[in-house]
């Protein structure tokens, strides 16, 4: 049985919570320009607890206006890198200053476990200083031949950036567009999801703190079909960085292509844990019971198929299974909570679902229901699903829970196809003591980043993206500078013209 924490109280809210959320557009808090509103629930009653303004067409009009005046009169742009970075450090110093209170809003209004959310927290402000920092070490590319010509790359901001977030961990996400977007010197509109708001409307008293100058950050709430569809359509917004589902990021990639807009899009994932009988098995379990169940399951990169060689498949799958009913499903605001609260009853419908059509199609070793003890809210248990073939739904499919595929192979080619054989390639996790099988796989597996006996530890310096399904471009270190800028190729002649010369001959005279 899995272990529960419900000595605690059932609903915990924080102080001086809000009850209704606005947009902020020009350095204004804002309505609707129709007046129409949302209700945001918390994850653990389902009851409403605020009301967020609606944005629509007329709205994002509203807030590119804006960020456009910003971009096109304002200094934001034309600020040194150096001044640009000292306001983006000032950011993460108040965000470093607030981690509790943030962590404490971010656990209540998306069911996160507190001391997760508290490293999110931390994880958004250090977003900011790396960004502030990479700006000023930012060095642009110079060719030169010798006492002919001179050739360097001058790179600008684009202009008004789209930034469409999700729900899970989102004020971290936040964080990890905004950073980088503003720091080369492009002004923003956000569009947050509708599930979870409230951590986007800290980001404007944080951005007001640290000196940003009005319009350069805006933030539209409301749905993706509305307020999301009208960014991704507004001839005005020339690139859109998004993370979501990857039926969403198809829309978008059609919605983008007759203004040709730049597009970077993180998607779902469906990524592989291989664990081969070499590896370290303690780690590996350790690993891999995190990579599922830790962000509540709700994460792009979590392992949740594990691919296990044959000889030790019965050991890890028991280990496996008596571990993940060990996981402690609690309360978010407990420190002692490992799983919290699915962020909606959509969600919640969507993941259990999911768990009865794994019931149909494998073995379930561990969970597979609601805990005890809680009656009302958006809580799972861990489920663990044992011989589970390739072709099941729940080895497909992204459930985006705390729900975990396990399969048995034989081979290494085996291991190989089953890894790549779905349409998502996001992450992949290998185990394994052998260093040429080690590099030789993970060179072979269809992923954007793989994990060499390692959970997700990213060093931010490295790209994030995925292949097929789970994605378009990358961002992370230099790549997100790519993305938010555009690059000018500027030759200069330093000696001589040397010219093919056109129209002088006697036949052209006449």
């Amino acid at each position: 049985m899995t272990d529960t924490v419900t000595d605690a109280p059932p609903r915990h809210i924080p102080e001086d919570l809000p009850t209704t959320i606005q947009h902020y557009i020009g350095g204004r808090f804002v309505d609707s320009v129709d007046a129409d509103t949302f209700d945001v629930l918390d994850p653990v009653s389902n009851q409403v607890y605020l009301t967020a303004a609606a944005g629509k067409q007329a709205d994002v009009d509203l807030a590119v206006e804006a960020a456009t005046t910003a971009f096109r009169d304002g200094p934001w742009p034309r600020l040194l890198p150096r001044e640009r970075s000292r306001i983006l450090h000032r950011v993460a110093d108040i965000v470093e200053s607030r981690d509790a209170r943030l962590a404490e809003l971010e656990s209540f209004d998306s069911g996160l476990p507190i001391t997760q959310a508290l490293g999110q927290a931390r994880r958004a402000a250090e977003n900011f200083r790396f960004f502030a920092d990479l700006i000023v070490a930012q060095s642009d590319d110079t060719y030169k031949v010798p006492g002919r010509q001179i050739n360097y790359v001058n790179r600008t901001p684009i202009g008004v950036a789209g930034l469409i977030t999700p729900w899970n961990t989102p004020f971290m996400l936040e964080s990890w567009k905004l950073a980088p977007a503003l720091a080369t010197g492009n002004t923003v509109v956000l569009k947050p999801a509708e599930f979870t708001p409230l951590s986007a409307s800290l980001w404007a008293g944080i951005f007001e703190e640290a000196g940003l100058p009005d319009g350069v950050f805006n933030l539209v709430n409301g749905l993706g079909e509305e307020a999301g569809d009208a960014l991704v359509k507004h001839p005005g917004v020339p690139l859109i960085s998004f993370t979501g589902e990857s039926s969403t990021g198809q829309l978008i990639f059609a919605n983008a292509a007759p203004f040709l807009k730049g597009l970077s899009m993180e998607l779902g994932g469906k990524s592989p844990a291989v664990v081969f009988a070499d590896a370290d098995l303690d780690a590996a379990i350790d690993a891999t019971i995190f990579g599922v169940f830790s962000l509540n399951g709700e994460r792009c990169t979590a392992g949740s198929r594990i691919l296990v060689e044959r000889s030790i498949y019965d050991e890890f799958v028991e280990r496996y299974a008596a571990q993940a009913q060990r996981v402690v499903v609690g309360y978010p605001h407990d420190p002692a909570t490992e799983v919290g609260a699915l962020v909606h009853p959509e969600h919640y419908d969507k993941v259990v679902s999911y768990i009865e059509i794994g019931k149909n199609e494998a073995r379930l070793v561990a969970g597979g229901g609601r805990p005890e003890g809680f009656e009302t809210g958006n809580f799972v248990q861990p489920t663990v699903f044992a011989d589970v073939v390739p072709d099941a739904r729940i080895f497909q499919e992204e459930i985006f829970g705390p729900v975990v595929a396990i399969t048995p192979f034989d081979t290494e080619d085996e291991a190989l196809r089953l890894a790549n054989g779905v349409r998502y390639g996001l992450a992949a996790y290998i185990w394994t003591k052998d260093l040429e099988r080690a590099h030789n796989f993970s060179q072979s597996v269809e992923a954007g980043m793989v994990w060499l006996n390692s959970n997700n530890v990213r060093d931010l310096r490295t790209p994030f993206g995925g292949v097929k399904a789970s994605g378009l471009g990358h961002e992370g270190g230099y790549r997100s500078i790519d993305f938010y800028t555009q690059q000018q190729a500027v030759h200069i002649t330093l000696g001589k013209v040397h010219n093919p010369t056109f129209g002088k001959s006697d036949a052209a005279a006449h």
